[in-house]
């Protein structure tokens, strides 16, 4: 029983096959590959068989020991699906025109156990083509044009035994359980809201039982409970007029069949709703929303809060079939990665790194999970990993260009019970050893991460490049706290100099490698302007090219001296000769410096100024910035303030920003002491 609850089918570009599970995940006998491609397989809801089309025909078997129980002989099925119980077997091709003008009725249903074909209908959508059945088979249902339509399957030829027009009726999905209900979604049409209508199928009445309006919803999602009393209802548009996301915006309610429950589930981060999914017990359900890193919430059927998993880089959420184990997943464009938590205790048991994985499912004994590469989304590294529920590899199957892959189903109570501990991993197949020997690494092994320069390595990752749920800044929204929520970051280009400060290194912007500026002496020690005059000398470590540069200043300094006077050794005299102008001279410190020199002597009548040094200014300018730093924060927490009494949910890193706030008017005081109360400005 275990081992045949563990079988899986897979198909590829030139193999099909059925693989049973442990401990053997030896292929099933008696299963021969078609040695064509096939277009699509599928197993039934029960299990209890297993059908694939090629282009020719469609082949079903019994899915235990695959043996051919019918085929039938139907070109160019490119869909197909059984019925709850697999009475039936309905197929879908390509509308083609016909020669003789009718319609093509592509959308066929044959009887499983006699291959005769029982209805057929035209059906040009292959978007939600196939009918929809009630649990045990005594209804089916249609949406044609507005237009529900229901049938007995006992009595396909009576056709239409019962109809219901809705008008802008645009999907349709039929409950689970035993007192099956429609739900029908209408789209908004001239500025009318949106909807959702909850019809009774057995007593079907102009009347809905339920139902609930809403704007800004293009298309839904409709997911039941297993019970078929409730059903969570995803909301998308086609456009985000905020443009904050790509694909649009999203929302989600909770419906009643009955009428007597429905409401907004209300989620307390920005960003679309990545995944929805009920426990099978139907008493509660889990959402992964907001923008990245998303938040996991889980919830009672009356929408209370039952647990925060916190916010980590995940789209995905799955409860195995005993309600004992979920698991939270980031796939697509994610890393991989899957926690799995014990429903009981809310502990993570495990964390399972699988990259590139496109398609992910619990065993129906839930003790084990199948992750598969699949292409054409990736056309390398596909194949299949199965994964025991405590977190060891138990399985590896590398399959070229796989296209699909699937547990094969069966009910809960026809497999062992879940244990109340955790089981064990049973012993690896020889597949795992095989590819670490090959690979010369372990499978499930941990990427390496992203590179770090050598001087880098071995040190704390700076807050600002982690991510907000391993302990980095949290990302502030565009409040004015930050350009597009991007945290501010608190270094320079330059050792000791803070980023773009202007002033602080000879009054210039500070450049990496460039020379040091210093102002040039002339004779007696005296400062010249622009470093002319007889006895002027370089700074040390200057180039050619600045070299050359000042004697061209030189060239043009005395040749505008010669045009109005004498030119002296240090400056130059009027004409008059009797009257002294003061020579003035701009060094390159941080502050200019005024000398007066009498006539040709060299004696300073008015001695230089104290410049500041760059050291000083820097100094100055890093304690102001860290001034407006503070009060920004200060102003943050605040806000957060004020959330906090308006009754919005505060995030633990929000919480801890408001905890920190002595500490930083403590450092705040001691700065404005420090700086003799300057800079404190916000």
């Amino acid at each position: 029983m275990m081992s045949s609850s563990q079988q899986y089918a897979f198909r590829a570009q030139k193999r099909l096959g059925l693989v049973h599970g442990t401990p053997a995940y030896s292929p099933v006998t008696g299963f021969a590959d078609p040695g064509v491609p096939a277009r699509t397989c599928q197993y039934s809801n029960d299990g209890r068989l297993f059908a694939y089309a090629l282009p020719t025909s469609v082949r079903i078997f019994q899915a235990e020991n695959a043996t051919l129980v019918q085929e039938l002989n139907i070109p160019n099925v490119v869909e197909l699906n059984f019925s709850p119980r697999g009475t039936y077997i309905s197929t879908w091709e390509r509308p083609v025109k016909l020669e003789d003008g009718t319609q093509h009725k592509n959308l066929r249903v044959f009887s499983v156990s006699t291959g005769q074909e029982l209805i057929a209908f035209s059906q040009k959508s292959q978007e939600n083509w196939d009918i929809q059945y009630t649990v045990s088979e005594s209804h089916a249902v249609r949406l044609v044009a507005q237009e529900i339509q229901v049938f007995k399957p006992a009595e396909w030829s009576k056709g239409i035994i019962d109809k219901l027009r809705v008008e802008n009726a645009a999907m349709i999905s039929v409950s689970p359980g035993l007192n099956p209900s429609i739900a029908v979604f209408v789209a908004e049409k001239k500025g009318a809201p949106a909807s959702v209508k909850i019809y009774g199928l057995l007593a079907l009445n102009p009347t809905p039982t339920s139902s609930k309006t809403f704007y800004k919803a293009d298309r839904t999602q409709i997911k039941w409970n297993e019970l078929g009393t409730q059903a969570l209802i995803v909301t998308q548009t086609e456009v985000d007029n905020s443009n904050m996301s790509y694909y649009g915006e999203t929302s989600l309610y909770l419906l009643s069949a009955a009428g007597n429950f429905d409401c907004r589930v209300t989620l307390d981060k920005d960003g679309p709703i990545h995944d929805v999914a009920w426990s099978p017990n139907s008493k509660e359900f889990g959402v992964v929303y907001g923008y990245m890193p998303a938040k996991a919430m889980l919830f009672d059927s009356r929408v209370r809060t039952l647990h925060d998993f916190g916010s980590s880089p995940i789209n995905t959420i799955s409860f195995n079939p005993q309600s004992r184990l979920l698991l939270l997943a980031g796939f697509g464009n994610l890393a991989g990665k899957i926690d799995v938590f014990d429903r009981r205790s809310l502990t993570k048991l495990c964390t399972i790194d699988a990259p590139n994985t496109s398609y992910c499912s619990w065993s129906p004994c839930g003790r084990f999970l199948l992750t598969a590469v699949l292409s054409p989304r990736l056309r390398v590294d596909n194949g299949i990993k199965v994964w025991h529920c405590s977190g060891p590899l138990v399985h590896v199957q590398p399959i070229d260009e796989l296209y699909q892959a699937g547990w094969r189903p069966t009910p809960v109570d026809q497999v062992p019970p879940f244990p109340p501990t955790i089981p064990q991993a049973p012993p690896p197949s020889e597949s795992v050893s095989s590819v670490e020997a090959s690979s010369g690494k372990s499978p499930s092994a941990k990427p390496a991460g992203a590179y770090r320069p050598p001087g880098l390595r071995g040190l704390a990752t700076p807050t600002i490049f982690k991510r907000e749920d391993e302990g980095g800044t949290p990302v502030r929204s565009g409040n004015g706290n930050g350009a597009n929520g991007t945290p501010t970051r608190g270094y320079g280009r330059g050792s000791g100099t803070p980023q773009g400060t202007n002033g602080a290194n000879g009054g210039r912007r500070y450049v990496p490698g460039a020379p040091s500026r210093t102002p040039s002496t002339g004779t007696g020690g005296a400062t010249t302007p622009g470093g002319s005059g007889t006895g002027a000398t370089t700074a040390g470590g200057e180039t050619a090219a600045e070299k050359k540069r000042k004697k061209k200043e030189q060239k043009k300094a005395k040749a505008s001296a010669v045009g109005n006077g004498d030119v002296s050794s240090g400056a130059v005299t009027p004409t008059g000769g009797g009257e002294v102008r003061p020579s003035v001279d701009v060094s390159r410190s941080a502050r200019p410096s005024v000398d007066v020199v009498n006539g040709s002597n060299g004696v300073v009548v008015g001695g230089p100024t104290t410049p500041i040094t760059p050291k000083e200014s820097a100094e100055s300018d890093m304690a102001a910035k860290k001034i407006r730093n503070l009060n920004k924060k200060l102003k943050a927490i605040d806000e957060l303030k004020e959330k906090a009494k308006r009754g919005d949910r505060l995030e633990a890193t929000q919480l801890k920003k408001i905890d920190g706030e002595a500490d930083i008017r403590k450092e705040l005081d001691a700065l404005v002491l420090l700086t003799g109360g300057g800079g404190g400005g916000t």
